[in-house]
């Protein structure tokens, strides 16, 4: 059995991520994936990931937003790939709802260039777009999306480039801590052995995490591409596409919170929108794949109190998993009983944008035992994940 210094467990865009870091460390990394590269039946797929800094879900997500800004960047430079889009993005909602006050709080925290907008100012500079008469908005320049499959083969790609051994197609059946350190891993073809191992498994997080991975839940997630009626008198096809159009993310009168993206592929494509609550639990080997129409339909009644003309067909829809914490902040650290096993997981759907500094910190974690960068957060022993 050979032995490596790093297994990767999953090679979706945190352990791509994870194995890229390691393996331009200088370290020997074998990365294991039960699907193909780049793959559809995760969370890191579907063509666009919002990407932010005014942080709706808290101040302290803001110094690793900037690292990972850095990231992207360097990312595209080492594999020659575009991945980031600057559109501007704008968080809009009741002037005492969180996606608001939290975007304003985190911006005023950290000095974040950003605008605060009325909602007639929104519908001025975003004419696609109708909020609720007393929404206020915060758009932030420094905000768009990221290209998910194109992130997650660039990692792939720099990480053989620095030597990694990468396996598709495998499932990882068992692992074991060995005693005096080092680990195994049994898969569906071999045996491999390592010193350390990250666990990077997203929503199969139970199955190969046990008591670590209990409290992530599987959710399953759709998101739906619209086309606008763009006749005389409305807002035009250029209204709802990047240079115009943000990013947007909205929550006013109690309604389900909502996201999406502007049109990026041209005169065909439509507004890619999706709710961001109340999600339903789903096993990740059994998820329906197949959306109904009712799921259409409410979607589009929600779409419509946003985007008034987008009344058109739908192009295209996509189901996804986000695996969440009971917090809904991340789960990433040292394994409580085996301090050779890493583990990044608990993402919950607002994770993507964060892939370059996980990398980053796993790698330290796995190598060193800790990391600089700020994670207290993201405790696998913090309080909320016992109940």
């Amino acid at each position: 059995m050979n032995k490596v210094d790093v297994i990767v467990i999953g090679l979706g865009s945190m352990g791509g991520a994870a194995a890229s870091a390691l393996a331009q460390r200088g370290h020997s990394v074998l990365g294991i994936e039960r699907f193909w590269p780049s793959h559809d039946r995760g969370s890191a797929h579907g063509g666009t990931r919002i990407i932010r800094q005014s942080y709706i879900e808290g101040i302290e997500y803001v110094p690793l937003l900037r690292r990972a800004y850095a990231g992207w960047r360097e990312l595209e430079e080492q594999s020659g790939r575009s991945l980031m889009t600057l559109s501007g993005g704008i968080y809009i909602g009741d002037p005492e709802e969180q996606t608001f006050t939290g975007a304003l709080a985190a911006a005023r925290h950290w000095d974040l260039p950003h605008e605060v907008l009325t909602s007639d100012e929104i519908t001025e500079r975003f004419p696609a777009m109708r909020p609720a008469p007393h929404a206020m908005g915060l758009f932030e320049q420094n905000a768009g999306f990221v290209d998910p499959e194109g992130t997650t083969a660039a990692n792939i790609q720099v990480a053989t480039m620095h030597g990694a051994e990468l396996h598709f197609g495998e499932t990882v059946l068992s692992w074991t801590a060995t005693p005096g350190g080092g680990v195994e891993v049994v898969t569906t073809r071999a045996r491999y052995g390592a010193d350390r191992l990250v666990v990077a498994p997203g929503a199969w997080s139970q199955q190969l995490l046990g008591e670590v991975g209990a409290p992530v839940t599987a959710e399953r997630q759709v998101v739906y591409w619209f086309t606008p009626d763009v006749s005389p008198g409305n807002p035009g096809h250029s209204d709802y596409s990047v240079g115009t159009q943000p990013v947007f993310i909205e929550r006013t009168d109690g309604n389900r919170q909502v996201y999406g993206f502007p049109i990026v592929d041209g005169p065909a494509g439509g507004i890619k929108i999706g709710f961001f609550q109340d999600l339903t639990p789903t096993d990740p080997d059994a998820v329906n794949r197949e959306v109904l129409p009712f799921e259409v339909a409410e979607m589009q009644a929600r779409a419509l109190e946003l985007f008034p003309h987008l009344t058109g067909r739908l192009l295209a829809s996509s189901t996804c998993l986000y695996p969440s914490s009971p917090d809904d902040h991340f789960m990433i650290g040292l394994h409580p009983e085996h301090s050779q096993v890493t583990v990044a997981t608990g993402f919950g759907g607002h994770g993507f944008k964060f892939v370059p500094v996980v990398g980053d910190i796993v790698a330290d974690l796995s190598t060193r035992g800790r990391t600089d960068l700020p994670i207290d957060l993201f405790s696998l022993e913090r309080e909320a994940l016992r109940r």
